[in-house]
């Protein structure tokens, strides 16, 4: 398997159920911030957080690798239960909760669908279940910022990436290829059958609420959280609420 960075949160609470970390299209370790923390201390859990393969610390993409339209199926598919494995994680035994952001949100349910006796739960914060064309404007937009130097995008970008031109262009070629127009996910959505929790900021720019509430229509066990003044990235933009949120829906369940 290829280099992978990877933190462990509290790894001495043996006996605590394990939350693990799937980052965004552009996201990494550090991009988390101290948001992992934060919830494992507010949960009283363990925690995973890694970089996928051409983000972070780990591996980067090779410069003629191109991410495939169905990545975000492989990642959750092949890739997931293999890194599980190398880690001695026994999913059978001791199944993880999943906390996913974007495309990891987007990864974390089709691991739910695929393998429901592998995970005890998911909380997916700005999911894509399918393709909008607000997502596809705000990612060409984003392209452009990227290419152009004054907005120091790119710069911004490499205090988190060891090769951001890796983690950049494999995010946006993908999603901004033909092939990937048609992605849905829609059909797995009845197979989740963990208990799920999805979050939507009211002001992001990459989906509208059609994504949660897709989830719910769908997996009818998900509860949802729409937040106010709130982006892509509920973790960041509005932290103290996505915690509480969390709290609440895991306690009225009687924990994680």
């Amino acid at each position: 398997m290829d280099g992978i960075e990877h933190v462990w949160i509290h790894p001495e609470r043996i006996n605590r159920p394990l939350v693990v970390f799937l980052h965004e299209g552009l996201g990494s370790v550090a991009l988390w911030r101290d948001f992992p923390k934060r919830f494992c201390d507010a949960m009283n859990v363990r925690g995973l957080v890694f970089s996928r393969k051409g983000y972070g610390q780990s591996t980067a993409r090779e410069p003629h690798e191109h991410w495939p339209a169905d990545f975000m199926h492989s990642q959750a598919i092949d890739f997931l239960p293999n890194f599980f494995e190398s880690l001695g994680i026994n999913t059978l035994r001791d199944p993880p909760i999943l906390l996913g952001h974007s495309d990891g949100a987007t990864i974390a349910l089709i691991y739910a669908a695929t393998y429901p006796k592998r995970i005890r739960s998911l909380m997916a914060l700005a999911p894509h279940i399918m393709i909008e064309n607000v997502t596809i404007e705000a990612i060409r937009q984003g392209k452009v910022a990227y290419e152009t130097p004054s907005t120091q995008l790119k710069a911004k970008l490499s205090r988190y990436h060891a090769d951001v031109d890796s983690a950049f262009y494999g995010w946006c070629d993908v999603w901004l290829s033909k092939a990937f127009q048609s992605f849905d996910i829609r059909a797995l959505l009845p197979s989740i059958t963990c208990p799920a929790f999805a979050v939507q900021g009211e002001n992001d720019v990459y989906g509208t609420m059609a994504q949660i509430d897709g989830i719910a229509q769908l997996a009818p066990q998900t509860q949802l959280l729409k937040l106010a003044n709130c982006g892509h990235s509920p973790h960041i933009d509005q932290p103290d609420a996505l915690l509480a949120g969390c709290t609440a829906w895991a306690d009225a369940r009687g924990g994680l």
